[in-house]
């Protein structure tokens, strides 16, 4: 699909940034999103305004008090509404150009004829089960597949692109000595050297693991028990979010703080014993910062998801292998390879 001259003038400076072929991949690219709290509004802003052709906004939840904490696509007004259906309007507002259509049915009720239809798929607000589930049929379809989350200051995001060609640049310095001068030259020890760089594309490949496979490593394996000392606790936590969420039935709640955080010390110390993974490695401290959905964090989890889409669809520079968390008690972010 071309670029009219229309969308040039108003794509001109992300043109520039990340040149015109990756424009017309965007522009070409079709998306289902999943889930319209506030990591879905963060992602679903920032994609659309980047230019894509498509996206549906799957949510079969209604707009309640608590996401006005972080949902800024939903009016005020809308709360009993659907959810998705409640934040197309604004969306669409953003980049009239972008096709935004909402569907309000639940995604357990979808199979492998809804999600081939899209170029990528992701995930958001999902229990483990469902997340793994639609994993392996994007796999099955060669689509590409996102999955994030946030809980409190916590959040994580998880990507499975198969098998993903991309471009790279690569600088390399040559030194070059001066051209010699005439008779009473300086000793060439002393001779003044120039760095030249240059710059070259190259084409590389790298290969992910499903949702499935990276949750299911053994930790009491020789390979990984070494790692588990040096690894950022994110991971884990996120081990102890999804059993929590399949006993409960929900993230961590903001209603129900002092009942949800005995709940999250027990599930927490079952499940790293289950893991053989030591209790300590995610603290008190942790689970305190989990309860309700705060904006900040959806911005920062959402800029990162999206930009890692962004670069999917345009093949150019290395994407995260496979996981970002963002760790709420050092305040940064970690990436980690999981499942290899």
């Amino acid at each position: 699909m071309e670029i009219s001259e229309q969308e040039a003038q108003l794509y001109d400076r992300q043109i520039r940034l990340w040149g015109l072929d990756a424009q017309k991949r965007l522009r070409n690219a079709k998306l289902c999103l999943i889930g319209m709290r506030g990591l879905g509004c963060e992602v679903a802003k920032n994609l659309v305004l980047s230019g894509i052709n498509s996206m549906k906004l799957v949510d079969s939840s209604v707009v309640t008090e608590e996401d006005a904490t972080s949902q800024f696509l939903a009016p005020r007004d809308k709360i009993g509404e659907n959810r998705a259906e409640a934040s197309l309007e604004r969306l669409q507002q953003l980049n009239p150009m972008v096709d935004v259509t909402a569907d309000k049915s639940a995604t357990t009720e979808k199979d492998a004829e809804f999600f081939k239809q899209f170029d990528i798929v992701i995930a958001t607000n999902c229990a483990k089960d469902e997340l793994v589930r639609i994993n392996n049929i994007c796999r099955a379809e060669k689509v590409k597949f996102y999955a994030g989350d946030i809980m409190g200051f916590y959040g994580f995001s998880f990507m499975d692109l198969i098998e993903h060609e991309y471009v790279e640049e690569e600088h390399t310095k040559q030194v070059a000595a001066e051209e010699p001068k005439a008779d009473g030259d300086e000793p060439a020890t002393k001779k003044q050297k120039t760095e030249e760089e240059t710059k070259k594309t190259v084409k590389k490949a790298m290969s992910f693991v499903s949702l499935e496979e990276a949750v299911k490593v053994d930790w009491s394996s020789e390979l990984y028990a070494k790692r588990v000392k040096r690894m950022d606790p994110s991971f884990f936590l996120l081990q102890v979010l999804f059993a929590f969420r399949g006993e409960v039935g929900a993230n961590p709640r903001p209603c129900h703080r002092a009942e949800d955080l005995e709940k999250l010390k027990s599930v927490r110390d079952s499940t790293l014993k289950s893991l053989s993974v030591p209790v300590e490695k995610v603290s008190d401290e942790y689970l305190e910062l989990l309860f309700s959905e705060l904006s900040p964090v959806c911005a920062i989890v959402g800029g990162v998801l999206a930009q890692e889409v962004i670069k999917a669809i345009s093949n150019k520079d290395s994407p995260h292998n496979n996981f970002f968390f963002y760790n709420p008690v050092e305040s940064c972010g970690v990436v980690e390879t999981i499942g290899y």
